[in-house]
């Protein structure tokens, strides 16, 4: 592969993040195997290159599909071809799995960047969420509401609370 081969760096410029590859490296091995630092780096050097392979042949595929963007699909394809076969089954659950994941945090980031809520809205869904936190808590037995000083409750079991909120 040529040294200019990844769009505007050089080879030596493209690479994994070495602490992350370490830690990825050792979570793999049993605890009394230990790594050379050398082999630590060719194993990186390994990744790269991989890495550089597949999406080489992703973007084969993808351009014989008159394709512009390397889908999924197109890794997938280009793991058949480079004679991965026998990982794709794996490589689509991770995918799948990545997906189901990343839906969480995209659907909360859609919910956030919506329509704010006014400070009333907001405080009356922090109580709500306290509500449901101290029922929780308490193995769901039934929490009585917060209640309101501008709201009357002449059933109250606390006359005290009752007259701070006549008194204001």
């Amino acid at each position: 592969m040529d040294p200019m081969d990844i769009v505007g760096k050089s080879k030596e410029d493209a690479s994994l993040p070495k602490a992350t590859m370490t830690k990825i490296i050792k979570e793999m091995l049993p605890p009394d195997v230990r790594v050379a630092r050398d082999a630590q780096d060719l194993l990186i050097e390994c990744c790269v290159e991989f890495i550089n392979l597949v999406s080489s042949e992703s973007n084969e595929v993808c351009n014989k599909e008159d394709r512009r963007t390397i889908a999924p699909e197109h890794v997938l394809k280009a793991l058949q071809v480079l004679g991965f076969g026998e990982y794709i089954e794996e490589v689509y659950a991770a995918y799948e799995q990545h997906k189901y994941e990343t839906m969480d945090t995209q659907r909360s980031v859609k919910c956030n960047s919506g329509a704010q809520m006014t400070e009333e809205e907001a405080a009356a869904e922090q109580q709500r969420m306290f509500a449901e936190a101290r029922a929780r808590m308490n193995g769901g037995a039934p929490v009585p509401q917060p209640q309101h000083p501008e709201t009357e409750h002449p059933e109250s079991d606390h006359p005290e609370t009752d007259q701070r909120s006549l008194q204001s």
